[in-house]
């Protein structure tokens, strides 16, 4: 019995192991034909060119799933601070222009082709505009501490001690700063500008009273609207905003003309072929038909909308035109 049993034995696990290597053979080919099909998949990267959380980050974050899925492609998200934005945008500036590289900007874009001296590309003659994705305005907040209860009489109090009050921003140059420095120069009023290294510094700074007012995107300041510690005094934009009805506009406010808000969109290289420019496009304006992304990207702030290329080339040309005046009008300049 042990002479037949060990017989068996061996036959036994010759057929075992060959059926193993079989299993780990079939396995480990249909995993490479896996893996070789995901390599073959597209791979599309957004620069955002600020840090994790910042607004582009949070938008480019709340399309890329659907965005993906449209153009059969892997989405990644990659965040290149640094330098006002300028760092990540150079990097897109430089890359082939196949779509397989975008850059999601916004107004901050063209400002920096007049603020910066020495930029090493040209913000609106080195890219394209491929896909629009909305618009988001700005709000004017004060400190509850200056006992104004709306722009009238926040202008008033800032007049009648030229340059003693403070105001803060995401940073010399940011959009938050030159809104609000258009913003004094309209009312002929005069405030000392505090520069911080981004939205939440500078909320902080007005929700602890060291300063007197900031102007933010509206996605960086909503959740503060019942803060007993400050009074949100208008939106920047054109129209009221359809998230804060309610609060009027600067220019209902007392300076007619007055708009300050800021586009979002994506950029490619310029040279992109028009085929791809326009097969990313339709992709993205179809992300933006889905109710789910209009229901993410409204609880950011944002008025989606779709666009041509050529319609979304319209507005960058005539933004280019506006950052150059808002500029040269608030007198900001980094070397």
């Amino acid at each position: 019995m042990p002479i037949r049993h060990t017989a068996r034995r061996p036959a036994q696990s010759g057929a075992f192991t060959r059926r193993a290597v079989l299993l780990t053979l079939t396995a480990a080919l249909a995993g490479a034909g896996l893996g070789a099909a995901h390599a073959d998949q597209r791979v599309i990267r957004i620069v955002v060119p600020y840090g994790t959380g910042a607004v582009q980050d949070t938008i480019a974050r709340a399309i890329s799933d659907e965005l993906g899925q449209a153009l059969n492609a892997s989405i990644v998200v990659e965040n290149r601070a640094g330098a006002g934005g300028t760092v990540g945008t150079a990097q897109v500036a430089r890359a082939t222009p196949d779509g397989n590289t975008l850059v999601l900007a916004a107004a901050s874009h063209h400002i920096a082709g007049y603020l910066y001296k020495n930029l090493n590309y040209d913000p609106y003659k080195d890219f394209t505009g491929v896909a629009y994705i909305g618009n988001t305005g700005y709000i004017i907040l004060a400190s509850a501490g200056l006992k104004a209860k709306n722009t009238a009489e926040f202008i008033q109090a800032v007049k009648a001690k030229p340059g003693a009050y403070d105001y803060a921003s995401a940073g010399n140059g940011s959009a938050s700063h030159l809104g609000m420095a258009s913003f004094l120069t309209g009312a002929g009023a005069q405030m000392q500008h505090i520069p911080m290294k981004s939205t939440g510094d500078a909320v902080t700074e007005l929700l602890a009273g060291r300063v007197q007012a900031i102007t933010a995107a509206t996605i960086g300041v909503t959740a503060y609207r019942n803060d007993p510690r400050v009074v949100f005094l208008a939106y920047t934009g054109a129209k009221r905003s359809r998230f804060a009805p309610d609060l009027p506009t600067v220019a209902e406010s007392g300076l007619p003309g007055y708009s300050f808000d800021s586009w979002l969109g994506l950029l490619a290289p310029a040279g992109i072929a028009p085929a791809e420019r326009d097969k990313i496009n339709a992709a993205v304006n179809k992300v933006l038909a889905d109710p789910k992304v209009q229901t993410r990207l409204a609880s950011l702030g944002v008025e989606a909308e779709a666009k041509s290329p050529a319609q979304f080339q319209e507005l960058l040309q005539a933004d280019w035109d506006a950052a150059g005046k808002l500029v040269a009008a608030s007198g900001a300049r980094v070397e």
